[in-house]
């Protein structure tokens, strides 16, 4: 893939991802083009929902799309810090300590059940995420370039799970869930995988140096300073809405913006319109929000953040001819 790539050929790459991972994941198109849009906007992705409806799979058909180094990273209650980052470890022959690399070493990193980890633990991602390196012992070693984390989590109220922090959660692109398959696509499951397990099919159809030229080209979708300061105003009133206790972080902000810019060029555009932030409100902020105590009481029937949302949207004047 050229250095340069064209609109024709950034989309001939992606199809090609997206029909790979589809041919494993029947029926998600939002999840699967959601977990595109981490990879290319250099963020990263949650999935939550409850256990089998296809989280780790998910993740691991993107990862077995991408030629990359790939490292798979169960957690559990007993996983050290040390297990994620590495650790240094004394030579006698040398008499000197050399790092032995950890699981988070990869281009992209699946961490599976990241809520049944100590947050000990879950905190060992925290500047891996943010600054791409992981410091040991007072040193810095740089992670790969592309470097994405696909994190899978359990529903806060199964049994032994812990809460993902703040920060931690803040330094997710996208948090989306998978949901149940329709029963067309339940059914097409049991005659696909009753004699073979699809992913053993999947193959590789870009390489890392691809993925990473496809980044680049995502980066330099144009986004007008009206569209800016709409993404700024999105972010501005979740702060002062009166039903979140937190509202969005300036980092959400910006991560809004990087999502839309690969959204609007997924769509074959070279910019970005008001119908990509807010296609993408809520998977990149409502993670990130805590509605208050009053606000949850009147939604017992479920979350009231993407309700919030949605209010919020509306309440922002959308700007007009932004191209």
């Amino acid at each position: 893939m050229p250095e340069s790539l064209t609109p024709d050929r950034f989309q001939q790459a992606t199809d090609a991802i997206i029909r790979s991972v589809t041919s494993v994941i029947d029926g998600k198109p939002q999840a699967v083009r959601s977990a595109l849009v981490a990879l290319l906007a250099e963020g990263h992705l949650l999935i939550e929902d409850v256990p089998g409806v296809g989280k780790t799979v998910l993740a691991r058909a993107v990862a077995a799309s991408i030629q990359a180094r790939v490292r798979r990273i169960q957690f559990t209650p007993d996983l050290l810090p040390s297990d994620v980052t590495g650790v240094s470890v004394f030579n006698p022959a040398t008499r000197e300590f050399s790092f032995t690399p950890g699981a988070v070493f990869a281009n992209i990193v699946i961490a599976d059940e990241i809520n049944r980890s100590s947050p000990k633990t879950q905190s060992a991602l925290l500047e891996a995420m943010e600054e791409r390196q992981v410091t040991v012992d007072g040193t810095s070693h740089a992670l790969p370039d592309p470097f994405l984390v696909v994190a899978t989590q359990n529903p806060l109220e199964m049994e032994g799970t812990y809460p993902l922090p703040e920060a931690q959660r803040d330094r997710f692109m996208l948090r989306i869930s998978m949901g149940y398959p329709d029963a067309q696509a339940e059914a097409l499951m049991l005659r696909q995988r009753d004699t073979e397990n699809p992913l053993a099919a999947v193959r590789p159809v870009v390489s890392v140096e691809e993925v990473a030229a496809l980044i680049r080209f995502a980066r330099s979708v144009h986004v007008a300073p009206a569209l800016e300061e709409y993404a700024v105003s999105l972010a501005q009133a979740t702060r002062a809405h009166p039903d979140l206790l937190l509202g969005a972080s300036p980092r959400a902000t910006l991560q809004l913006v990087r999502a839309a810019k690969v959204w609007a060029a997924l769509d074959g555009r070279g910019f970005v319109i008001p119908d990509d932030v807010t296609d993408l409100l809520v998977p990149v902020f409502a993670h990130r929000l805590i509605p208050s105590r009053s606000a949850s009481g009147a939604h017992r029937s479920g979350d009231p953040v993407p309700q919030i949302l949605d209010k919020v949207a509306a309440s922002v004047r959308v700007p007009l001819a932004v191209r």
